[in-house]
């Protein structure tokens, strides 16, 4: 078999130490592959008032799968004076490249995995009912739907004319009818219906795939009824074709709070956009935090993978890093398996899992100790010492 080409984008802070040491346990694993180098991130939004430049965008079109690390992004007026002085007042406007890239490609389907790995000290655990304590096995998929609803990008400040007179035309609008234009801020949430069925069928097809008993829409229909309304309509659409599954509906606001109560009751979960973000940063704390959350972002032919941490840029210059990687294997992992390098998958998933619950290397955030130098002090391992612990494992 040819080498696979793909396409790696460090980005910005932390981007830049974890991206490199997956690809060292990818090939410590026997994934043969030639790393493609791309462009992305905050100092190309300061140098070229563009941070995905098109010759990023060209290699992941050619490639069609890709490695990310991490970004860093800014509100928009910290953004505009970072910008190089001649950029400045030329009309650029930051837009996360993130965002950017899943909506370039249609990268519709934002595949969130949190389950539980024996052993990490971060496990969630709560009372039982003697007054001790048990830790529930978290076993649950987020699927998020990944271009549409509240990230879509379709807002304004001041809105002109055609926007006004169409809000104005909705009788409930009566209520801001009173405030200055230029006073108003104005964002969409927009769903359709092919989306909304793409992202059910994906969820349905992984839960039967992996012998999840239910799917639950987690959206928020009673209040938001048009747009939660038709994600819950193609749900039970794409259920009837999955007998055998569950169809549960939560609304987001009680699944949070349900989330330290039994979170061991929920499988796969699927959501808009906002509320996909929100649930499965939520099921991420009860399986050890950023550190170990990892996602795919998929379209029909392309495939981004990336942690869902940012870029922390209060650890990007500690010597040695302190951060753990694992996120970024895992996510490294789900590439492999979108690739159908399942074996490789396994083995480096199966790794991870041993140097967890073998306790013995563990970095700080799994010491539960403060951030900083310090913590290498304190007992914790660098971001090395953990790559090289799963490779030992391997």
């Amino acid at each position: 078999m040819a080498r696979r080409n793909v396409v790696v984008m460090p980005g910005d802070g932390i981007g830049q130490t974890v991206l490199p040491e997956s690809l060292r346990v990818l090939e410590a694993a026997g994934f043969d592959a030639n790393w493609i180098p791309a462009d992305i991130g905050w100092e190309f939004w300061k140098s070229e008032g563009n941070p995905l430049p098109q010759r990023t965008i060209d290699l992941i079109a050619e490639h069609k799968v890709a490695l990310f690390g991490a970004i860093t992004s800014k509100p928009k007026d910290a953004a505009a004076a970072e910008l190089a002085p001649e950029l400045r007042d030329e009309g650029y406007v930051y837009y996360s490249p993130i965002v950017g890239l899943r909506q370039r490609f249609d990268l519709d389907v934002s595949i969130r995995p949190c389950i539980t790995f024996p052993g990490n000290p971060l496990n969630f655990i709560r009372r039982d009912a003697e007054g001790g304590f048990d830790e529930p096995r978290v076993n649950s998929v987020i699927f998020r739907q990944n271009t549409e609803g509240l990230y879509g990008g379709v807002e304004w400040t001041n809105p002109p004319d055609q926007v006004w007179d169409a809000l104005d035309s909705h009788p409930r609008f009566a209520n801001f009818r009173h405030v200055p234009r230029e006073d108003l801020a104005v964002s969409t949430r927009i769903f359709s219906r092919a989306k909304c069925r793409r992202i059910c069928e994906q969820a349905f097809a992984y839960a039967d795939k992996h012998g999840y008993a239910s799917v639950t829409v987690c959206e928020k229909p009673n209040v938001i009824r048009e747009t939660s309304g038709m994600m819950l309509d193609e749900g039970r659409k794409v259920q009837a074709r999955y007998p055998k599954i569950q169809l549960w509906d939560t609304n987001i606001d009680a699944q949070m709070m349900w989330l330290t109560k039994n979170p061991e009751d929920y499988g796969v979960i699927v959501a808009g956009n906002m509320f996909g973000d929100i649930i499965s940063d939520g099921f991420a704390g009860l399986v050890g935090g950023l550190g170990f959350a990892a996602s795919a972002n998929i379209g029909v032919d392309v495939g981004v993978f990336e942690p869902t941490h940012g870029s922390a840029p209060k650890y990007a210059d500690l010597d040695p890093s302190i951060v753990n990687p694992i996120a970024m294997v895992l996510s490294a992992v789900m590439m492999l398996d979108w690739l159908g390098e399942t074996e490789i998958a396994g083995r480096i998933r199966d790794a991870v899992a041993a140097v967890v619950a073998d306790g013995s290397v563990r970095c700080y955030d799994m010491l539960k100790l403060r951030g900083g130098a310090q913590a290498i002090t304190d007992g914790a391992a660098t971001t090395v010492q953990m790559t090289d612990a799963i490779i030992a494992k391997l």
